[in-house]
């Protein structure tokens, strides 16, 4: 059985699920990581931008960002610091047009997009100095993250020793439809904004791939997902792409030590997104559910890191 009981307790006063969401992008306050920026080159003719912070290590920790996120953000620099003090390297990968720079193609990034790391790995490998690899992925980085270890299973690559994916929608249409709700409107109309941000870019670079007629009436994942998301990277609509790039649907096939952590009081999660069963049957899936956390939050103020932070490093150390 690979279900484990949480360390984690919120503060009292700190235990609303918005709250503990919300409250680390608004005040949290981390230095700024020391990176050096690479670019590698995909095979499509496309770019990654990867950040690393290095400190001569041959163990390295690849860091996946969430929806429209960065290696900028502070839940991506509470890895990196942790992380680097512990003595690894990081590589904080942002997915395609995430690194202030447009990508060169039409398409960009999704919740299924797994060739991307790959090609990063691939690069880490490359250099010759890494005899270990383990990946940290948060949100739909951590969808990446699950659906790129379970869906090659045991032909995993052998250098990469474990990994840990935090507050994850790894039901995608159940996510989706949590986040219609009344009381996450605050975050869909946040997402749809930064979202049409990205494609008014793509529009100056492709003017005739992309209309944002009609965007205004455009209020949900769904919508998003069937006018965009999912022809612009293949999919048939929406509901195709959410069936065929949920890691739900691999997380049996996983076959290194991973921890998924998904707070219960989630507010973009669905039920599905606690895959129990699955836990169960697989000794190398381990899950760990907290009370409360938040998406992405799981905010302490009695120690320099979160919990989630302190929680991967135990996690990555234990299975290294």
């Amino acid at each position: 059985m690979s279900i484990m009981g949480s360390g984690f307790s919120a503060p009292f006063f700190f235990r609303n699920r918005h709250m503990q969401t919300i409250y680390p992008s608004l005040f949290r306050k981390i230095k700024p990581a020391a990176y050096h920026r690479r670019r590698i080159d995909t095979p499509d003719g496309d770019f990654l931008d990867l950040d690393f912070s290095e400190q001569g290590k041959d163990k390295v920790v690849v860091i996946l960002h969430g929806l429209e996120g960065n290696s900028t953000r502070k839940y991506v620099l509470g890895m990196v610091h942790i992380f680097n003090e512990a003595g690894f390297d990081t590589v904080s990968m942002n997915f395609r047009g995430c690194s202030g720079e447009p990508n060169k193609l039409l398409r960009f990034y999704h919740s299924g997009e797994t060739q991307d790391l790959h090609t990063v790995i691939e690069y880490l490998i490359s250099l010759g100095k890494y005899k270990a690899i383990h990946l940290i992925g948060f949100s739909l980085g951590g969808n990446v993250t699950l659906k790129y270890i379970g869906e090659r299973g045991k032909a995993l690559l052998p250098v990469i020793k474990s990994a840990v994916a935090i507050s994850v929608p790894c039901d995608l249409a159940g996510s989706s439809a949590e986040l219609e709700k009344k009381h996450n409107i605050i975050y869909m109309q946040r997402f749809i904004r930064n979202l049409r941000e990205k494609l008014q870019q793509k529009q100056l670079q492709y003017p005739d791939g992309i209309s944002l007629e009609g965007f205004e009436h455009i209020r949900t994942f769904r919508q998003f997902d069937d006018r965009y998301t999912g022809p612009m990277h293949g999919f048939r609509d929406a509901p195709d792409y959410w069936e065929q790039c949920s890691s739900l649907r691999v997380l049996h096939q996983i076959s290194i030590p991973t921890l998924l952590i998904n707070a219960k009081d989630d507010p973009f999660l669905s039920p599905a997104c606690y895959p129990y069963k699955i836990a169960e049957e697989n000794d190398t899936f381990f899950l760990e559910t907290p009370f409360n956390g938040g998406h992405v939050g799981f905010v302490t103020f009695n120690e320099p890191y979160y919990w989630s932070e302190q929680r991967a490093l135990a996690f990555i150390r234990e299975h290294a």
